[in-house]
């Protein structure tokens, strides 16, 4: 499985609208085997949703996005994990290990009603 995270650093980038650095991790038996790095546009997520389906992404995690660019991410298919924040790999290791996000990783203010996984399903 594929994921991809929206990164400042070495932590997840606080707003996707204006992130324009993507790490793509590989993940096999519960554990991130591969990564690799991607500079994006964030002002056309059309553009990252696509480029996200042709790299066969299946998840994206990110801080705070715009509900234009969540609806693009959502109708493409790919799952969003959004409003988190933290160690970049200290979320991947949880995300390998199918933990649900802890309430540490989640923005301030964030419930964890509202900081869960989305499917396209959810629109």
């Amino acid at each position: 499985m594929k994921i991809a995270v929206t990164i400042w650093g070495n932590r997840i980038s606080p707003v996707f609208d204006a992130s324009g650095n993507l790490l793509i991790a590989q993940i096999e038996n519960s554990l991130v085997v591969n990564k690799t790095f991607k500079t994006i546009n964030p002002d056309t997520p059309e553009h990252l949703a696509s480029l996200l389906n042709h790299l066969g992404v299946c998840a994206l995690i990110c801080g705070a996005i715009s509900k234009k660019a969540a609806d693009i991410i959502l109708q493409n298919k790919i799952q969003l994990i959004s409003f988190v924040t933290g160690n970049t790999d200290r979320i991947l290791e949880s995300f390998a290990l199918k933990k649900e996000i802890e309430k540490t990783f989640m923005m301030p203010g964030c419930s964890r009603h509202y900081c869960r996984r989305h499917t396209a399903v959810d629109l």
